[in-house]
């Protein structure tokens, strides 16, 4: 993982925990049980840096929801 991509991690990590009212501990916890960090956040980060705030989080939420890590 390169340096920019792990910025991009914590940006992540903290935007969904605060958007969730959630600890970035265990927002991190969920995204590392269902392989977001290392099958989705990091591979994707020349894509999805590009794109708003809002997107992202909401984005990344709904790949929590898929995969059962949050209802």
């Amino acid at each position: 993982m390169n340096e920019d991509a792990l910025y991009f991690l914590t940006f992540c990590v903290g935007a969904v925990a605060l958007s969730l009212k959630m600890t970035r501990t265990e927002v991190y916890a969920r995204l590392k049980a269902a392989d977001l960090v290392n099958d989705y956040i990091v591979p994707g980060y020349d894509i999805l840096h590009t794109f708003s705030r809002s997107y992202i989080v909401e984005d990344i939420i709904d790949m929590m929801k898929r995969k059962g890590v949050l209802q």
